[in-house]
């Protein structure tokens, strides 16, 4: 723009003594007009302007008065006043209000996650410079990488970079940033840790559980690579490559996610007929996304298209403190019984699909103990081909009659799901 930029952090206006930060505004903003026409940008905002009255130490501490003379300056321009101010943040909502009325910060642009054009900008941003074999794909790359930011596609190459150097390599393989994305993704390998053969077993069953399920649903993404390599906290690991970035998700896609996340518990009890503690975090994400099916999206015939319970939140730490009850001890055990429902529903489909490809999961499972690692084509080789993807949404003909929302208890009480086929969740 060829003009003045001052930048500052919303944190360097907060100071010990009383009055400093209001002093720094002013001085700020003095600077800013001598040298109209500028720029001012204030990152990270929410440090000194979160809502007046949330903090613990009264209404009238450092930050509040700070705050107040930035109100002040914003208003004080004059219509000739050359002076642009612009502020970032990714906590809008605890912002004060007054700072958001027209006048002062009324205009609000949203930056979201690139989505994978572009994050294949952002790649080749980063790889400028550096040597690529013949084999990279930035293309591919963005598309293995849904929900990166900048930041982690920065440190993805870099990663990348410093895999190829360890090894003496003259150029950046294809190899060195899928190993990079896991290491963002998961965190190093744990080559130092000793596990059992029993604990092996477990681990390969477990993963192949996850991608068979994954290869026989219409809803899921495709399989990527499987192993069963400690990463982080994690005993092994099955990673997914979207077709493409999704802003909706289906209520079947969310159905299918429940079913996928439960098949490495099934395939522990299918094959030993035990269950261990290697699926508490699947089991934790399966609860979140059927709770949030009900009391979010409204996914739950039963209850229909309402949302339960809102969210409470302590403004000044910034972080969640409760949930409201906005609904009655009945209403409770309801959505308690929708959520076992979705989850049931979803574990004997688990359970259906791998009993009937039993001899696929043995498979997957004993080709993981013999090379640790399944790319995707070898994944593919053993299971054939995959069933077909579920087609897009699309409008249903206005000549075909819609199913009904929910049925009576009459019906309900003569529904008999026949043998082989798991019960569909109320």
């Amino acid at each position: 723009a060829g003009v003045s930029f001052f930048r500052l952090f919303g944190l360097e206006f907060i100071q010990m003594f009383v009055g400093v930060g209001a002093s720094r505004v002013r001085d700020l903003f003095e600077q800013a007009k001598r040298h109209s026409p500028c720029i001012i940008f204030i990152d990270e905002i929410d440090a000194v302007g979160r809502q007046r009255g949330a903090g613990l130490g009264g209404s009238h501490d450092e930050r509040e008065q700070t705050l107040n003379q930035i109100l002040v300056e914003m208003d004080g321009f004059d219509t000739d006043t050359n002076v642009i101010v612009i502020a970032a943040t990714n906590r809008p909502d605890i912002l004060d209000p007054a700072l958001m009325r027209p006048g002062r910060f009324d205009r609000r642009v949203v930056l979201d996650r690139p989505d994978v054009k572009g994050r294949e900008e952002i790649l080749r941003v980063h790889v400028r410079g550096k040597p690529l074999a013949s084999d990279v794909d930035l293309k591919l790359l963005a598309r293995s990488t849904p929900g990166f930011v900048g930041a982690d596609l920065e440190n993805m190459v870099n990663e990348a970079a410093i895999l190829a150097a360890r090894k003496n390599k003259k150029t950046i393989s294809n190899s060195d940033f899928q190993e990079a994305i896991e290491r963002v993704l998961l965190g190093p390998e744990r080559k130092s840790r000793v596990i059992s053969k029993a604990e092996q077993l477990i681990t390969a069953y477990h993963e192949a559980g996850h991608a068979v399920i994954s290869h026989l649903l219409p809803n899921s993404d495709p399989v990527r690579k499987v192993t069963i390599i400690p990463r982080g906290l994690s005993g092994g690991s099955t990673l997914f490559v979207p077709d493409e970035d999704m802003s909706y998700v289906s209520k079947s896609r969310m159905k299918d996610q429940i079913v996928i996340a439960l098949g490495g518990r099934a395939a522990e009890e299918i094959v030993f007929d035990e269950i261990t503690t290697g699926a508490a975090s699947d089991i934790e994400r399966v609860t979140k996304l059927a709770r949030s099916m009900v009391t979010r999206f409204g996914m739950s015939e039963k209850l229909g298209p309402m949302m339960f319970g809102q969210k409470e939140e302590m403004i000044f730490l910034g972080r969640e403190i409760s949930e409201q009850r906005d609904y009655s001890e009945a209403v409770a055990e309801e959505i308690d019984n929708e959520v076992r429902g979705f989850v049931t529903w979803a574990y004997d489909r688990a359970r259906q699909l791998l009993q009937e490809h039993r001899d696929k999961l043995d498979l997957v499972a004993n080709r993981l103990l013999e090379v640790e690692t399944l790319e995707r084509d070898e994944f593919l080789a053993l299971m054939g081909d995959a069933p077909a993807r579920a087609p897009a949404i699309t409008p249903k003909p206005a000549s075909e009659p819609v199913a009904s929302r929910s049925k009576s208890k009459l019906e309900e009480s003569s529904d008999h799901p026949s043998l082989g086929t798991a019960p569909s969740p109320a």
